[in-house]
């Protein structure tokens, strides 16, 4: 699919066919969002823009140089677009084309923010002027839903501390659960990183943009992924101190219950001596008398309260 948001007169209209190139002026085009794109609808915009556009497996390279560059006067950038999914986090990735003012954009996945700004853009033209300002749009409002990701996770994270203050359900499953926040914690962080990267690149660009008011406005967006960051190291932090206390909580059960079986096996074992020297077939003292069996039964009972009191005096119960 291929949306071509231009401007006509005082509004932006809008095209869904590559044919219509054609007839729309260079110097009209404001965005060119392209969402599964065919072959063919790819090389109608790089006709049309005189560049060639990236492939999937580019936008999904993890190099510096191949998330960002530079060239025939384009600005060439590639950064991933989280989505939460049960218990993981989804990673889409999205490729941006600024060129001559123009913004072309090229996804595999649909986003709701890439829509919802589409029917802002033709309900508000006067507030873009050009890609750029689309661009700084984009990066705002998705800067705004990695917020909204990571107070997510700050909150999945108190609830796990108040169970384990509670010591509720502390056992392996637990410890797992702990372990996939942590790895949603690093995924949000890196791609927050990965923005923060790309914005700066975008400043520093002689290509970039020369509006005072878009470069406050990526500036602004720098300091809020700043502040994202401190948050998501926070947050992995008290992940780690919360992993930390389960595993000491697993242990001193453990130990616990080692201690018990301990305590119970020095309990009986001179009882079960005296039981053993008593069960042997040779002639022992007293075994001729009739009351020799309520005395080996009360040695046993004082030796099991004698080893029980010794304990409980020294603290180790």
């Amino acid at each position: 699919m291929i949306k071509i948001f231009y401007r006509r007169g005082a509004e932006i209209a809008l095209c869904q066919s590559e044919t219509e190139f054609a007839t729309i002026s260079k110097e009209n085009v404001l965005w060119i969002d392209l969402l599964q794109p065919t072959g063919e609808q790819k090389r109608a915009v790089e006709s049309f823009l005189g560049t060639e556009t990236q492939s999937r497996a580019e936008a999904e390279e993890i190099e510096s140089s191949s998330r960002f560059y530079e060239e025939a006067g384009a600005i060439f950038t590639n950064t991933n677009f989280l989505s939460p999914a049960d218990d993981e986090m989804l990673m889409d990735p999205v490729s941006f084309i600024l060129t001559q003012g123009i913004l072309t954009t090229i996804r595999e996945v649909p986003l709701r923010s890439f829509n919802t700004l589409q029917m802002k853009m033709q309900a508000l033209p006067d507030q873009y002027p050009d890609g750029f300002t689309i661009f700084v749009d984009i990066m705002d409002k998705r800067v705004d839903l990695d917020a909204d990701i990571v107070e997510l996770l700050s909150k999945d994270v108190s609830q796990f501390s108040k169970r384990i203050n509670q010591k509720e359900d502390i056992n392996e499953e637990f410890l797992l659960d702990i372990n996939q926040l942590q790895e949603n914690t690093m995924t949000v962080r890196e791609n927050i990183v990965d923005k923060q990267r790309l914005i700066s690149n975008i400043l520093k660009s002689k290509f970039g943009p020369r509006d005072p008011e878009l470069r406050s406005d990526l500036n602004i967006i720098l300091q809020d992924i700043a502040s994202l960051i401190n948050h998501t190291n926070f947050a992995f932090e008290r992940l780690e101190y919360l992993q930390d206390t389960v595993l000491g909580i697993i242990n001193l059960d453990q130990n616990n219950i080692m201690k018990i079986f301990t305590f119970v096996s020095l309990l009986l074992m001179p009882a079960t001596l005296v039981a053993s020297f008593y069960g042997m077939n040779v002639t022992l003292p007293f075994a001729d008398k009739w009351w020799a069996w309520v005395a080996i039964s009360a040695l046993m009972a004082l030796l099991v309260v004698g080893i029980w009191f010794f304990f409980k005096r020294k603290r180790m119960l």
